[in-house]
């Protein structure tokens, strides 16, 4: 299935004040049930899962492969997280996995974007989820 990013507003006010530095920061993917919108600025403005059944409540880092720029376009590629495992019950549902930096405190956890995978999905014990990202164009570019 192929998703498309979304990116929240605030992102590009955050990347141009210097909230984001990919070289040390910690990003991670957390799953929701709830649609995120494009004005959602940081992670308290979504509704996470309930930790349990193998979901931690903020989700899974998610390690920058690299952040680069060449002739003028930047390109974020990041590792997929690791898989989420449903263990004693299930996970979900959720529609979205949302892209967040864990390390920024000010503003306090700032949202990059999310995936819509159109449908709710509920993994049911035993079943396994994975938000894989593009490793050759990256989860985005700016130009």
């Amino acid at each position: 299935m192929t998703v498309a990013f979304n990116k929240f507003n605030q992102f590009v006010a955050d990347l141009g004040n210097g909230a984001h530095n990919f070289s040390s920061h910690t990003i991670k993917v957390l799953l929701t049930n709830t649609a995120p919108v494009a004005t959602n600025a940081v992670k308290g403005d979504l509704t996470d899962l309930t930790a349990g059944n193998g979901y931690t409540a903020g989700g899974n880092a998610a390690t920058v492969s690299s952040w680069s720029q060449s002739s003028g376009t930047a390109k974020l590629v990041l590792a997929n997280p690791a898989t989420w495992t449903a263990s004693g019950g299930s996970i979900g549902p959720f529609r979205y996995a949302a892209i967040y930096n864990d390390t920024q405190t000010s503003p306090a956890k700032p949202l990059i974007g999310w995936y819509d995978y159109g449908s709710a999905v509920t993994l049911a014990s035993g079943e396994q989820f994975q938000v894989a990202f593009d490793a050759t164009n990256g989860v985005f570019t700016i130009t």
